[in-house]
């Protein structure tokens, strides 16, 4: 973190430097430190690690104060494309036969009989793209920056990774208390895959940027 006189003699009474936000903060690093080293882990004992992980960095993000924006335009992103992939690749590698299960919807059972799979890769490296450029965005020492990072962090989770993460807490539970040990599988890579890539950083992300790349 680049030390200014606003970090290193924070107001205690602003929220942007309150207990919930530093708590969250560090429960973000820990997450995204995980992530970032998942290659160094096994993949039995990694689901362990987000089973602990996840639903500490719920409560926290749940905490967060609600704050309005200083600045019109959006945060600055600074997860690429490539980085959401390695980590993805990474964790796909992984979790290997543990990593796609059922979609957990909303939508009552009886209005479909088709199953969609999810991945826990691919939410995992969706919760470590908005929490990095959080961490990022935090660790300027700007307090508009951090007030701005902290406002779109919590809209996020509250619209989109909250979502994920409990959906891929339900995964990981399951799958560690069935009594499976991980296989590994043959993901072909990504451009080799059948599976529908229609939610995966590319695309979403490209919709968002307006069909242009990084």
């Amino acid at each position: 973190m680049r030390l200014t006189r606003d970090t290193l003699m924070p107001d205690k009474k602003d929220p942007v430097f309150s207990r919930s936000v530093v708590e969250f903060t560090a429960a973000a690093n820990e997450f995204c430190k995980y992530a970032e080293h998942a290659s160094e882990i096994n993949g039995n004992e990694l689901l362990r690690i987000f089973q602990r992980i996840l639903p500490f960095l719920y409560i926290k993000a749940s905490l967060l104060p609600s704050l309005d924006p200083f600045f019109e335009d959006g945060n600055e992103n600074f997860v690429t494309e490539s980085d959401w992939f390695r980590i993805h690749d990474t964790l796909r590698e992984k979790f290997g036969s543990a990593d796609d299960f059922p979609e957990i919807s909303d939508e009552p059972l009886s209005t479909s009989d088709v199953v969609v799979l999810s991945s826990l890769s691919e939410n995992i490296a969706d919760i470590y793209q908005d929490l990095k450029d959080y961490l990022l965005l935090y660790q300027t020492g700007t307090r508009e920056v951090m007030n701005d990072a902290v406002w779109e962090c919590r809209q996020s989770f509250e619209d989109y990774w909250g979502n994920r993460l409990v959906n891929s807490l339900k995964a990981i539970h399951r799958f560690i208390y069935c009594g499976e040990e991980i296989e590994k599988i043959d993901t072909g890579g990504i451009e080799g895959s059948d599976r529908d890539t229609s939610s995966w950083f590319m695309t979403r992300r490209q919709k968002e940027w307006g069909g242009n790349g990084e």
